[in-house]
């Protein structure tokens, strides 16, 4: 009888620590023209063993707790051991009390080269380099993680976004770009600069506003929540006037244009005659939706 005791418990053990992702890895070789090498098909098996198998937090995520996610690996060129190409990073979280998911985090990072050898053991260490590829992974998992837990509670992703800061940090000792001031202002490094800096010290704030006070209200009180997720927009002003059109609210409306577009052009209507004009502003590249806003 104790035997089995210890069985059930170890079993239960496991099934409490289950991971934080439910992510789905694509591998796309196309514009090499050897797509269907045997190398392709076991680096996208590993990657997606890799991200969703390995524990990220300290923390136990039930199944249905798992974030969603998508990560797009488009390889362009290799040779030998060196791979380059981009990777588009998607995540989304569900809307309480209801069926729909809103998306979170779209990040399209086009510094994505690393060495990769067939079969090779892929480890992440938290506080020690390992491998570009690693490094990469393991930065844009932590903003995952940083940017759900801040659409859940205040300022709720902290330890992710000091997470994927270390990482930057100690990323910077390899020959790679994207960790580094000087590789541009669309960059790893750029990005979460802005997230901790003070100059961006609304952007968590609406994070928090938007999704929990906003969308997540919707489900009981849908005209009160769009003039919460309204409400919390206008908070893009004062960010936009310290540093216009900023990298990071360009992160931003990459995943919510469509989003907003659809709250504001649907259901009971809201007083937005100044949000019109803020997101105009703030985020102009949208403009052809924001002109399909209804009064």
């Amino acid at each position: 009888m104790r035997n089995i005791l210890i069985v059930l418990i170890f079993f239960l053990g496991i099934k409490g620590g289950s991971q934080e992702l439910n992510c789905n890895v694509v591998v796309n070789a196309e514009q090499t023209g050897n797509e269907n090498f045997p190398i392709f098909k076991t680096l996208e098996k590993q990657l997606n063993e890799f991200v969703n198998n390995t524990k990220w937090t300290k923390k136990t995520f039930k199944d249905q707790e798992r974030i969603s996610c998508n990560m797009f690996l488009n390889i362009t060129d290799y040779s030998g051991e060196s791979f380059q190409g981009t990777l588009q990073i998607q995540s989304s979280r569900p809307i309480y009390g209801s069926s729909f998911s809103t998306p979170i985090y779209n990040f399209n990072d086009k510094d994505f080269s690393f060495r990769y050898l067939e079969f090779q053991n892929l480890i992440y260490n938290p506080n020690q380099f390992e491998s570009n590829l690693i490094s990469i992974l393991a930065f844009h998992i932590n903003i995952i993680l940083a940017m759900d837990a801040d659409s859940f509670s205040e300022k709720g992703g902290d330890e992710y976004y000091k997470q994927a800061q270390i990482i930057t940090n100690y990323s910077q000792q390899s020959n790679f770009q994207g960790w580094k001031l000087e590789d541009g202002l669309q960059s790893r490094f750029t990005l979460i600069d802005n997230v901790l800096s003070p100059t961006f010290k609304e952007y968590r704030d609406i994070m928090y506003n938007y999704h929990r006070k906003g969308l997540d209200l919707m489900s009981d009180n849908v005209k009160a929540g769009k003039a919460e997720v309204a409400s919390s927009l206008e908070k893009f002003t004062a960010m936009n006037s310290r540093r216009p059109n900023s990298f990071l609210l360009r992160t931003f409306f990459d995943a919510k244009a469509e989003e907003i577009e659809q709250i504001f052009t649907d259901g009971p209507p809201v007083n937005i005659a100044s949000l019109k004009e803020t997101l105009q502003k703030v985020a102009p590249l949208h403009s052809s939706k924001w002109q399909n806003i209804k009064l």
